[in-house]
This record gives C-alpha cells, sequence and structure tokens, in this order.
C-alpha cells in the first residue's frame, strides 16, 4: 500500500482546505459584518492555499480518494470558519425586546449594568408593550442575554447582526467605536 497515496496526501489536502475554506468563510463574515480592510489580505491566502492544492490535485495524484478528502476538507472548512466567527465574536448586534410588564425596570436594569437602552412604545396584540432596543458589541452579547434571562426568564427578544454604526453609546467599549 502507498502510504503517500492513501493517508499523507489526502490528509495534507484536508488540512489544506480546511485553511482555504475556513479563511473564504472568515472573509465573507468580515465583508458581511462592515470589516473590510481585512478581506482581501485574507482573500489572498485563502486563493494561494487553494491554488496550490487544486495544482496538486491536477498534476500529482489522480486518485479518487484525492478528490473524496477535497471534499471532505471543503466541509471541515466550513465549520471551522463558523466556529472562527463564533469565538472571534466581530462586530455588533441589536437586540429587541418586547417588554409588558414593568419595562421600566427592566431599562433601568440594563442602563445600571452600562447596557445602552432606548425605549418605545408600541402597541401589541394585547395592548400596550415597550420596545427597548439595544445596541452591544458581540462579545458581550452572553452577558447581557444572561442579564435579560436573569429578569425575566420568559422575555420576549431578537437578535440582528449590525453591519454599519455612526455614533451611539457601548457601554464600556463605547470609545472604541469607529467609523466606518
Amino acid at each position: 500500500m502507498d502510504l503517500n497515496t492513501y493517508l499523507f496526501f489526502p490528509l495534507l489536502i484536508v488540512a489544506a482546505r480546511i485553511m482555504d475554506v475556513s479563511l473564504g468563510t472568515l472573509r465573507i463574515i468580515l465583508i458581511s459584518k462592515g470589516l473590510k480592510n481585512l478581506a482581501p489580505i485574507i482573500g489572498f491566502f485563502e486563493v494561494f492555499i487553494w491554488i496550490v492544492v487544486v495544482n496538486k490535485i491536477i498534476t500529482g495524484v489522480s486518485h479518487p480518494i484525492t478528490y473524496f478528502a477535497y471534499a471532505l476538507g471543503y466541509a471541515f472548512g466550513t465549520y471551522a470558519g463558523l466556529f472562527l466567527d463564533t469565538k472571534l465574536s466581530l462586530g455588533k448586534v441589536m437586540i429587541r425586546i418586547i417588554a409588558k410588564d414593568e419595562p421600566h425596570v427592566l431599562a433601568e436594569l440594563m442602563r445600571k449594568n452600562n447596557i445602552g437602552a432606548t425605549s418605545l412604545k408600541a402597541e401589541g396584540k394585547d395592548g400596550e408593550v415597550t420596545v427597548l432596543l439595544s445596541m452591544v458589541n458581540r462579545k458581550e452579547l452572553k452577558n447581557t442575554l444572561a442579564i435579560l434571562n436573569e429578569h425575566n426568564p420568559n422575555i420576549f427578544y431578537t437578535i440582528e447582526d449590525i453591519h454599519t454604526v455612526n455614533k451611539g453609546f457601548f457601554g464600556k467599549t463605547s470609545q472604541n467605536l469607529k467609523h466606518k
């Protein structure tokens, strides 16, 4: 059995594809969050790795196992890119909270915890509600949700990624906000 054909080369292809696809996933995520300065650099390395791998497959071993390794690396690379996005927690998110009972208490709790909250009166299915809007750094989302859920485990909220922000209050990190 030829170890290069059946083991080392396919493992190398899987590893290279994990790197280039995870970089590609990360590049797209950065662009979608408005962080466009790093995307071209990441794209360079992504395509460089891809060309080296494809060149090796075309000119080197063309055994079906290399095709399988190529596809497997792509699948794992997508997962790795999404995992990186979760760990890096780049960007900002908008939390939209619909509160019916004592919304002012929740707004004060948020502000006391250095979380910005904008309050709007609205009409819901069963009458008057308050919509609280809060924009936080993704790195602070887990802690913010813990505060909300501790206040009310049945609280209704939605979370959306934010692409561009111009000024505003972002708790302890508001001084790090840059115009995009």
